[in-house]
């Protein structure tokens, strides 16, 4: 009984020290969830809400704009996150174990665009691309290719892929290289002892142990482009012919400029659910691998 007691007592201890980590969870997380659910469910203007139940839902569905601005949405989560695997993964694995000062040198440089705010960096490609007097559309032009990278339907998505990875890749160079240096020296002497290459060992023995870091990278990234709008809105304000129009920016044109703020909660809704469809399979391999 005593012992019981005590441990009720250490159990007790450690619920209060989380108590306010979980209001703030439950505050700022949980009840925004639910309350956008049920926005969702309403017609809502400046003076009343409305219940119109799977309206707004039918209504998105049925909307050109949307069906466009989702499509362009799965193309940037798709393309920049396999190309922020990739580019990552292959710089980290080329120099994680050279020299210390070289390494760190790589590190800084990849992680510089990263600690500039999305803003200015999107302001300065907006300068470079800027079909007057950009230097990227002189270059092209010098080049006698006559291109609009920011008004042209064709370019407009690859340069915002291009933009959003060039800036954030370095995180995830980072995040690799930090996981690599982790992984244990005796594995490498053994596999050179067998005679094993430098390809043998990157794909047999690194990748697999930086799985975790691969996944995490991979969940982040959706996330974060999923969420993407500075880019948009500052380079093409989701033109031309919403060609580079995303859910986000879908999300506030109705929400601030349209005041739909039910279209807008049946959007984020639906962000919510794409994200755990797209996000649950790999944290299903990660606590399976573990």
């Amino acid at each position: 009984m005593k012992r019981r007691k005590e441990a009720l007592k250490e159990h007790m201890t450690g619920y209060l020290f989380i108590t306010p980590q979980i209001l703030l969870f439950l505050i700022f997380l949980v009840y925004p969830i639910i309350e956008g659910i049920r926005l969702s469910l309403y017609k809502i203007n400046y003076q009343n809400e409305i219940f119109v139940g799977f309206d707004n839902y039918i209504r998105l569905f049925s909307d050109a704009v949307f069906i466009k601005s989702t499509i362009n949405t799965v193309i940037l989560v798709v393309c920049i996150v396999a190309l922020t695997v990739i580019f990552a993964m292959f710089v980290a694995s080329a120099i994680f174990d050279k020299n210390a000062k070289y390494v760190s040198f790589i590190r800084g440089a990849y992680y510089i665009p990263v600690m500039v705010s999305m803003v200015v960096m999107s302001m300065i490609w907006s300068f470079l691309l800027n079909p007057a007097n950009g230097l990227i559309s002189y270059a092209a032009r010098q080049l006698e290719m006559n291109v609009n990278f920011l008004g042209d339907t064709h370019w407009v998505l690859p340069v915002i892929i291009f933009v959003t990875f060039a800036t954030n890749v370095g995180q995830a160079i980072i995040l690799y290289i930090a996981s690599m240096i982790g992984v244990p020296k005796e594995l490498f002497e053994a596999a050179e002892v067998d005679g094993a290459g430098r390809m043998k060992i990157i794909f047999k023995i690194i990748l697999p142990m930086v799985r975790p870091t691969t996944i995490y990278i991979i969940i982040m990234n959706i996330i974060a482009v999923l969420k993407i709008f500075v880019v948009i809105q500052l380079l093409t304000g989701g033109g031309p012919n919403n060609a580079s129009t995303t859910m986000m920016y879908y999300l506030y044109n109705n929400a601030f400029k349209y005041n739909q703020l039910g279209i807008a909660s049946a959007v984020g809704v639906i962000m919510f659910l794409i994200t755990l469809v797209l996000s649950t399979p790999q944290l299903k391999a990660m606590f399976k691998k573990n």
